[in-house]
C-alpha cells in the first residue's frame, strides 16, 4: 500500500512539474555616473539625516534585476502567468547602495491575440509602442518624453504598484489597449474623513504598415476635490530603415500644475555603426514654463553573449532652472 501511495505521489508531482514552468530572466549593470550639482540625503554626524545637500557628482551606479515568472498553459491553449521582480539600485542622490526587494505581483491571462493583466500592471502609455524611444546612456537617463508631467499608470519595479487591470488585443497589423485603476483618497488625514475618487483610465491604438508604426493613446484621471480632471494624449511614430531607426513623439498633457500644462515633444534615433556598435540620440522638451528639457547622445558596444559596454552624455534643465550636465559609462549583461 505504501509503495502504491509513493508511486501515486511521485506521478502527481511529475505531472505538476511537466504542466508548469518557472522562468528567471533579467540583467545587471554597473559603472560610473556623473551629475553636475548632485544633491541628496545623507546621514548627519550628530544623528538623523540631512536632505537636499550637495553630494559627490561622480558615483558608482548599479542595478540588478531578476524577473521570476510562473507559467502554466491549459490543454485549450490558455496561458496563465504570474510575475514578481527582485531589483536593487544605488541611491541616485548620495551614491550609497540600496537593498533588493520584491515588487508587487502581476497576473496575466493570454490567449491568441488577447492579453489581460491584473495587479501591478503597466497601462496603455507604459505599453505604448515607441513611447520611450531610444534612451541614451547606461542608465537610459535621456528620454524624448521628458516634457510629459501627467502621472499615468505604470509598472513598478521596486514598489507594490497599482492594483489595476490592463487589456490588450492584437489582430493583424492593429493592436488595441486599455487600462483602469480604481483609487480613493481621503480629504484629510483623520479617521472617518470624507473621500474622493481619483480613478484613472486610458486607451490606445497601434497600427504597423511596412516599416512604420503609429500609435495613439489617451488617458484621464478624475479630479480631486475642487480640482479639474487631468488628461494626457500621446502620438508616436517609429520607423526602421536598414541600420537606422527613429521615433517621433508629440503629447498634450493637462495637469494640476498650470506651469506644466502644454505640449510635449521629442525625437530619438539609433544607428548601427558596424556589427557591434550602435549610436543613440534623444531630445525631449515641452511648451510649458516648467517642463523638463533633456538631450544627449550615447553608444553601445556589443561584447557578445548578452554583455555590452554602454555610455552617454547629455544635458537636462527644468523651466528657468540651471542646466545640469550628466554622463555615465559601464557594462550591462543580460540573462
Amino acid at each position: 500500500m505504501k509503495k502504491v501511495l509513493f508511486a501515486t505521489t511521485a506521478l502527481i508531482a511529475t505531472a505538476s512539474v511537466a504542466a508548469a514552468e518557472v522562468k528567471f530572466s533579467g540583467y545587471g549593470r554597473f559603472g560610473l555616473g556623473y551629475l553636475e550639482d548632485r544633491t541628496g540625503t545623507v546621514d548627519a554626524i550628530g544623528g538623523g539625516e540631512a536632505t537636499g545637500v550637495e553630494t559627490d557628482e561622480t558615483i558608482l551606479v548599479s542595478r540588478f534585476r531578476l524577473n521570476i515568472d510562473g507559467i502554466v498553459e491549459t490543454d485549450g491553449g490558455v496561458r496563465f502567468e504570474g510575475r514578481v521582480r527582485l531589483q536593487a539600485d544605488e541611491d541616485a542622490g548620495n551614491g550609497e547602495a540600496n537593498s533588493a526587494g520584491l515588487n508587487g505581483a502581476r497576473f496575466s491571462v493570454i490567449f491568441g491575440g488577447l492579453r489581460v493583466d491584473a495587479g501591478n500592471v503597466a497601462g496603455s502609455f507604459d505599453n505604448l509602442a515607441n513611447y520611450y524611444g531610444n534612451e541614451p546612456g547606461l542608465e537610459s537617463f535621456i528620454g524624448q518624453y521628458s516634457g510629459v508631467d501627467y502621472d499615468f499608470l505604470a509598472y513598478s519595479s521596486t514598489g507594490s504598484g497599482a492594483n489595476a487591470v490592463f487589456f490588450q488585443y492584437a489582430v493583424g497589423d492593429f493592436a488595441f489597449g486599455a487600462s483602469y485603476d480604481q483609487r480613493t483618497f481621503a480629504d484629510e488625514a483623520v479617521a472617518g474623513a470624507d473621500t474622493d475618487d481619483a480613478d484613472r483610465w486610458d486607451i490606445s491604438a497601434t497600427y504597423t504598415f511596412g516599416n512604420v508604426t503609429a500609435a495613439l493613446a489617451y488617458g484621464q484621471t478624475s479630479g480631486l476635490g475642487d480640482a479639474d480632471k487631468q488628461s494626457l494624449t500621446v502620438l508616436t511614430l517609429g520607423a526602421e530603415f536598414g541600420d537606422f531607426s527613429g521615433t517621433l513623439f508629440v503629447a498634450d498633457d493637462d495637469v494640476a500644475n498650470d506651469d506644466r500644462n502644454g505640449t510635449a515633444y521629442g525625437l530619438s534615433a539609433a544607428y548601427n555603426l558596424g556589427a557591434a556598435t550602435t549610436l543613440t540620440f534623444a531630445y525631449g522638451d515641452g511648451s510649458a514654463d516648467d517642463d523638463l528639457q533633456q538631450y544627449g547622445i550615447g553608444a553601445i558596444y556589443d561584447l557578445g553573449g548578452g554583455a555590452s559596454l554602454r555610455g552617454g552624455i547629455g544635458n537636462q534643465k527644468r523651466g528657468d532652472g540651471d542646466s545640469q550636465l550628466r554622463a555615465d559609462f559601464g557594462a550591462q549583461f543580460n540573462f
